[in-house]
């Protein structure tokens, strides 16, 4: 050491062998610690905790601010709430926003994020990137930032204690919080370890004094445990869509055109973004919601499903763009061994936009189209990993009641079904594909119009729209057995009630029978009239009037006046007369072809027994009704001895008599056959067959005449409900629903309801029937008389206040 004031080495400094021997034993003492300190950075080894390779945490590699919402988020109230509820609230916990790519769940997690800094939170963002050690880093950064200590982090760094649990236990010690964790689509990954995060022993856990908001494709309560808060975003509603696209393109039309735009994307909101963002550009061929929708006809693959030269390689460039924002979900689903997951969506996706029966999708339709192996059991892993990720819904089915089971549906999002179907090769393996589909349509159609009594009928409804396509595409190898099997199907939704679903099928049949066989052919007669029963069974009486007497007169010219298909023809005229209000011309026409009937098929045949109850009913409206009863009466005894107590004909009897009866004034009788015929209508055909809702509207027409006005509004209120939801608001038989109980509530003093609901009835009497039908008519004097209840009661109640002094 140099004597700085004299300039003089010491006398020491000069002898060199002991210089050289400190040095020496400086780096000795130097190496030594060095080596201490790693053993002890290395920390105890018997403990399973292994030391942390963390850096200075606060000082960070990325940005941890939410991203910034550049429009208005709509439709998404609720789910809003739902978060700020439990962000706000004294505790903490985890929510996870799930579903399929493309509903936003990253763009409701930022604003959540917004909403809660601006309340005063402290807002931690981070995003999933597939390294469980990344996670980690950023997790303990955000318990950093939330004041976990260094010392404690040392502790993680030297391997002392677990960096996980490090980073729980200080969380659940601080409140006022929200950590997000953005796009989790392979929970099992998460670590630290293997398994999903429901144990809650890793990084995903509810138990922080704040909350972990994560977003996820992966949708399951198996995944994410009980503890979690699911919130299962759905797409947006039209009106919610429509704003989303106003709000990207103002100028580019209606409210109404928007939302018809909206529609037709599904409410998608990544959908929406590509359509608002396209139509937004000034430099873009369509500037109006109208001419990009009608451009997506021609133009989808293009517009919606076009490849982004990024989008393959780069996963964050796919989930903005609509083609390939699935894909991601189906490469994780294969690379879990779900290797079935996409041939299952691209088949499904080349059936309509309609639910379809599980039933349908057989390990032999997957073979029979892909070549692939596969197994039933193969067959419900694909089907579950697609629902896993919100790929795949199962609509929750209506119970038919009375033992018949509900059944299965699956459904895809419309956009995510169209996009799958046009991404498909073409021809092969399409080609292919759709016809194992419509030789399995084909048998499960077979399968469904013979199981016994009412068991099929669901399975039947949700066939029905798929039928269409099948007949369309039968053209090249001749339709004939094509027809035959909507035919099949045809009879058993008309068994079922389901008119809406026959009159599908019937006008696609009429079409292709005057297409192929000619209009004179007697299977285009008998499409023709199927089509007009259809009409008849919705409330189209004009429609199905029309199109039977075309039947009639060409029956009549090539068959004769005799043949039982002309007396079927003209039975089916007679009846659409009578619901017109033609009660005479109807009645003229049931006697002639009653006389040709029996003459024809005997007393007994159940054509004749239809015959003389279409006479007696027709009567009974033209208030014949002790020859009516009679009528009614006899052909009651005949159909339960030809066709048995539980036939729809013999309760349908059944029901006409207690009709008839009632006009007698024979109430309490009428009343009992109407409460009896109920009970066998609901065991026979269930509770929601059109046949049912009208013995349960008799029942309670019955009721009301007998002055039971209470109970009969209970029925009417129920059978109204039913009846809208069945057949509609403006069918007929709704119509005289709404009628009746509009009746009743006025005898039970509800002048004011009674009223509207007869202002409503009138509106649509007038639109379904015309202004002059008889039902019209009655229409209109019920809402007079309601009225006019109404102003009595008012005069009444101004006539007894008290008078002023």
């Amino acid at each position: 050491m140099t004597n700085y004031v004299t300039a003089q080495p010491p006398e020491w400094a000069e002898n060199t062998a002991l210089v050289w021997s400190a040095f020496g034993s400086l780096a000795v003492v130097s190496l030594g610690l060095f080596f201490w300190e790693r053993r002890l950075a290395a920390g105890p080894q018997d403990d399973g905790v292994r030391p942390v390779p963390l850096g200075r945490i606060a000082a960070g590699g990325h940005s941890m601010n939410p991203p910034t919402v550049s429009a208005r988020v709509r439709g998404r109230e609720a789910e809003l709430e739902r978060i700020g509820t439990l962000v706000r609230g004294p505790g903490g916990g985890m929510v996870v926003v799930c579903g399929a790519g493309g509903l936003g769940k990253t763009t409701l997690a930022a604003e959540a994020s917004a909403r809660a800094r601006a309340e005063g939170r402290v807002v931690v963002w981070t995003r999933w990137r597939d390294d469980p050690a990344q996670l980690g880093q950023d997790l303990a950064q955000a318990a950093h930032i939330l004041g976990l200590p260094e010392d404690r982090l040392e502790e993680a760094r030297t391997g002392r204690v677990s960096l996980v649990d490090a980073v729980w236990e200080h969380l659940a010690t601080v409140k006022g919080w929200l950590i997000v964790v953005d796009n989790v689509d392979a929970p099992s990954r998460v670590g630290p370890g293997a398994g999903p995060p429901a144990a809650y022993r890793g990084w995903l856990r509810p138990h922080g004094g704040g909350v972990l908001l994560v977003t996820s494709r992966d949708t399951t309560r198996q995944t994410w445990g009980p503890d979690a808060d699911l919130i299962h975003l759905q797409p947006l509603a039209d009106d919610a869509a429509g704003t989303v696209l106003l709000d990207a393109a103002p100028h580019a039309g209606t409210e109404t055109e928007a939302e018809a735009l909206a529609s037709r994307l599904g409410g998608l909101p990544l959908g929406l973004n590509t359509a608002g963002t396209y139509l937004s550009v000034p430099t873009s061929r369509h500037r109006t919601f109208a001419a990009y929708q009608h451009a997506l006809e021609a133009e989808f693959a293009d517009l919606l499903g076009a490849e982004h030269p990024g989008a393959a390689a780069d996963p964050d460039t796919a989930r903005r763009v609509v083609r390939h924002t699935w894909d991601l979900s189906l490469d994780q689903l294969h690379s879990d061994g779900y290797t079935l997951a996409r041939p299952a969506l691209q088949l499904l996706a080349l059936l309509e936009p309609a639910p379809v029966p599980r039933t349908l999708m057989t390990s032999e339709l997957v073979t029979d189209a892909t070549g692939l192996p596969a197994t039933a059991a193969t067959v419900d892993a694909a089907l579950a990993g697609l629902h896993q990720y919100g790929l795949l819904h199962t609509p929750e089915a209506a119970d038919p009641g009375d033992g018949v089971p509900p059944v299965n549906q699956l459904q895809l999002h419309p956009l995510v079904r169209e996009i799958t179907a046009h991404t498909l090769t073409r021809p092969e393996p399409t080609d292919t594909w759709i016809a194992a589909i419509d030789e399995h349509l084909a048998q499960a159609v077979d399968a469904t119009t013979n199981m016994p009594g009412r068991t099929g009928w669901p399975t039947a409804r949700l066939l029905a729209p798929h039928l269409p396509a099948h007949l369309d595409r039968s053209v090249q190898s001749g339709s004939s057995t094509a027809r035959d099997t909507l035919g099949d199907l045809s009879d058993a939704l008309g068994a079922a009630g389901a008119a809406s679903e026959e009159l599908l099928l019937r006008r696609r049949i009429l079409a292709d029978c005057e297409r192929v066989l000619g209009p004179d052919d007697p299977d285009t007669l008998t499409s023709r009239n199927n089509l007009a029963t259809a009409l008849h069974s919705v409330g189209e009486h004009q429609q199905a009037a029309g199109l039977y007497r075309r039947v009639l007169a060409d029956r009549e010219r090539i068959l004769g006046p005799d043949h039982r298909e002309t007396l079927g023809s003209r039975h089916n005229l007679a009846n659409a007369l009578h619901e017109l209000g033609e009660h005479r011309q109807a009645a003229d026409l049931h006697r002639q072809n009653l006389t040709g009937y029996e003459r024809v098929l005997g007393h007994d045949h159940p054509e004749t027994l239809n015959s003389r109850n279409g006479l007696a009913s027709t009567l009974n409206d033209l208030g014949e009704h002790q020859q009516a009863a009679q009528l009614h009466q006899r052909n009651l005894t005949d159909r339960e001895r030809v066709l048995g107590h539980d036939h729809p004909d013999t309760l349908s009897s059944r029901s006409n008599l207690a009709n008839a009866l009632f006009e007698l004034d024979e109430h309490r009788q009428a009343t009992e056959l109407h409460r009896q015929n109920l009970t066998d209508h609901e065991r026979v055909l269930g509770h929601d067959h059109p046949h049912t809702l009208n013995s349960r509207n008799n029942l309670a027409k019955a009721l009301y005449d007998l002055g039971e006005y209470q109970q009969a509004a209970e029925l009417q209120r129920r059978n109204l409900t039913d009846r809208e939801r069945v057949l509609g608001h403006d069918h007929p038989h709704t119509l005289n629903s709404r009628n009746g109980l509009a009746n009743t509530l006025n005898g039970l003093g509800e002048h004011q309801q009674a009223a509207q609901l007869h202002q409503r009835n009138l509106i649509g009497y007038e639109h379904v029937l015309g202004p002059d039908h008889p039902h019209t008519l009655t229409s209109r004097h019920n809402l007079a008389n309601a009225r006019a209840r109404l102003a009595e009661v008012g005069r009444r109640r101004w006539w007894q206040l008290p008078r002023r002094r």
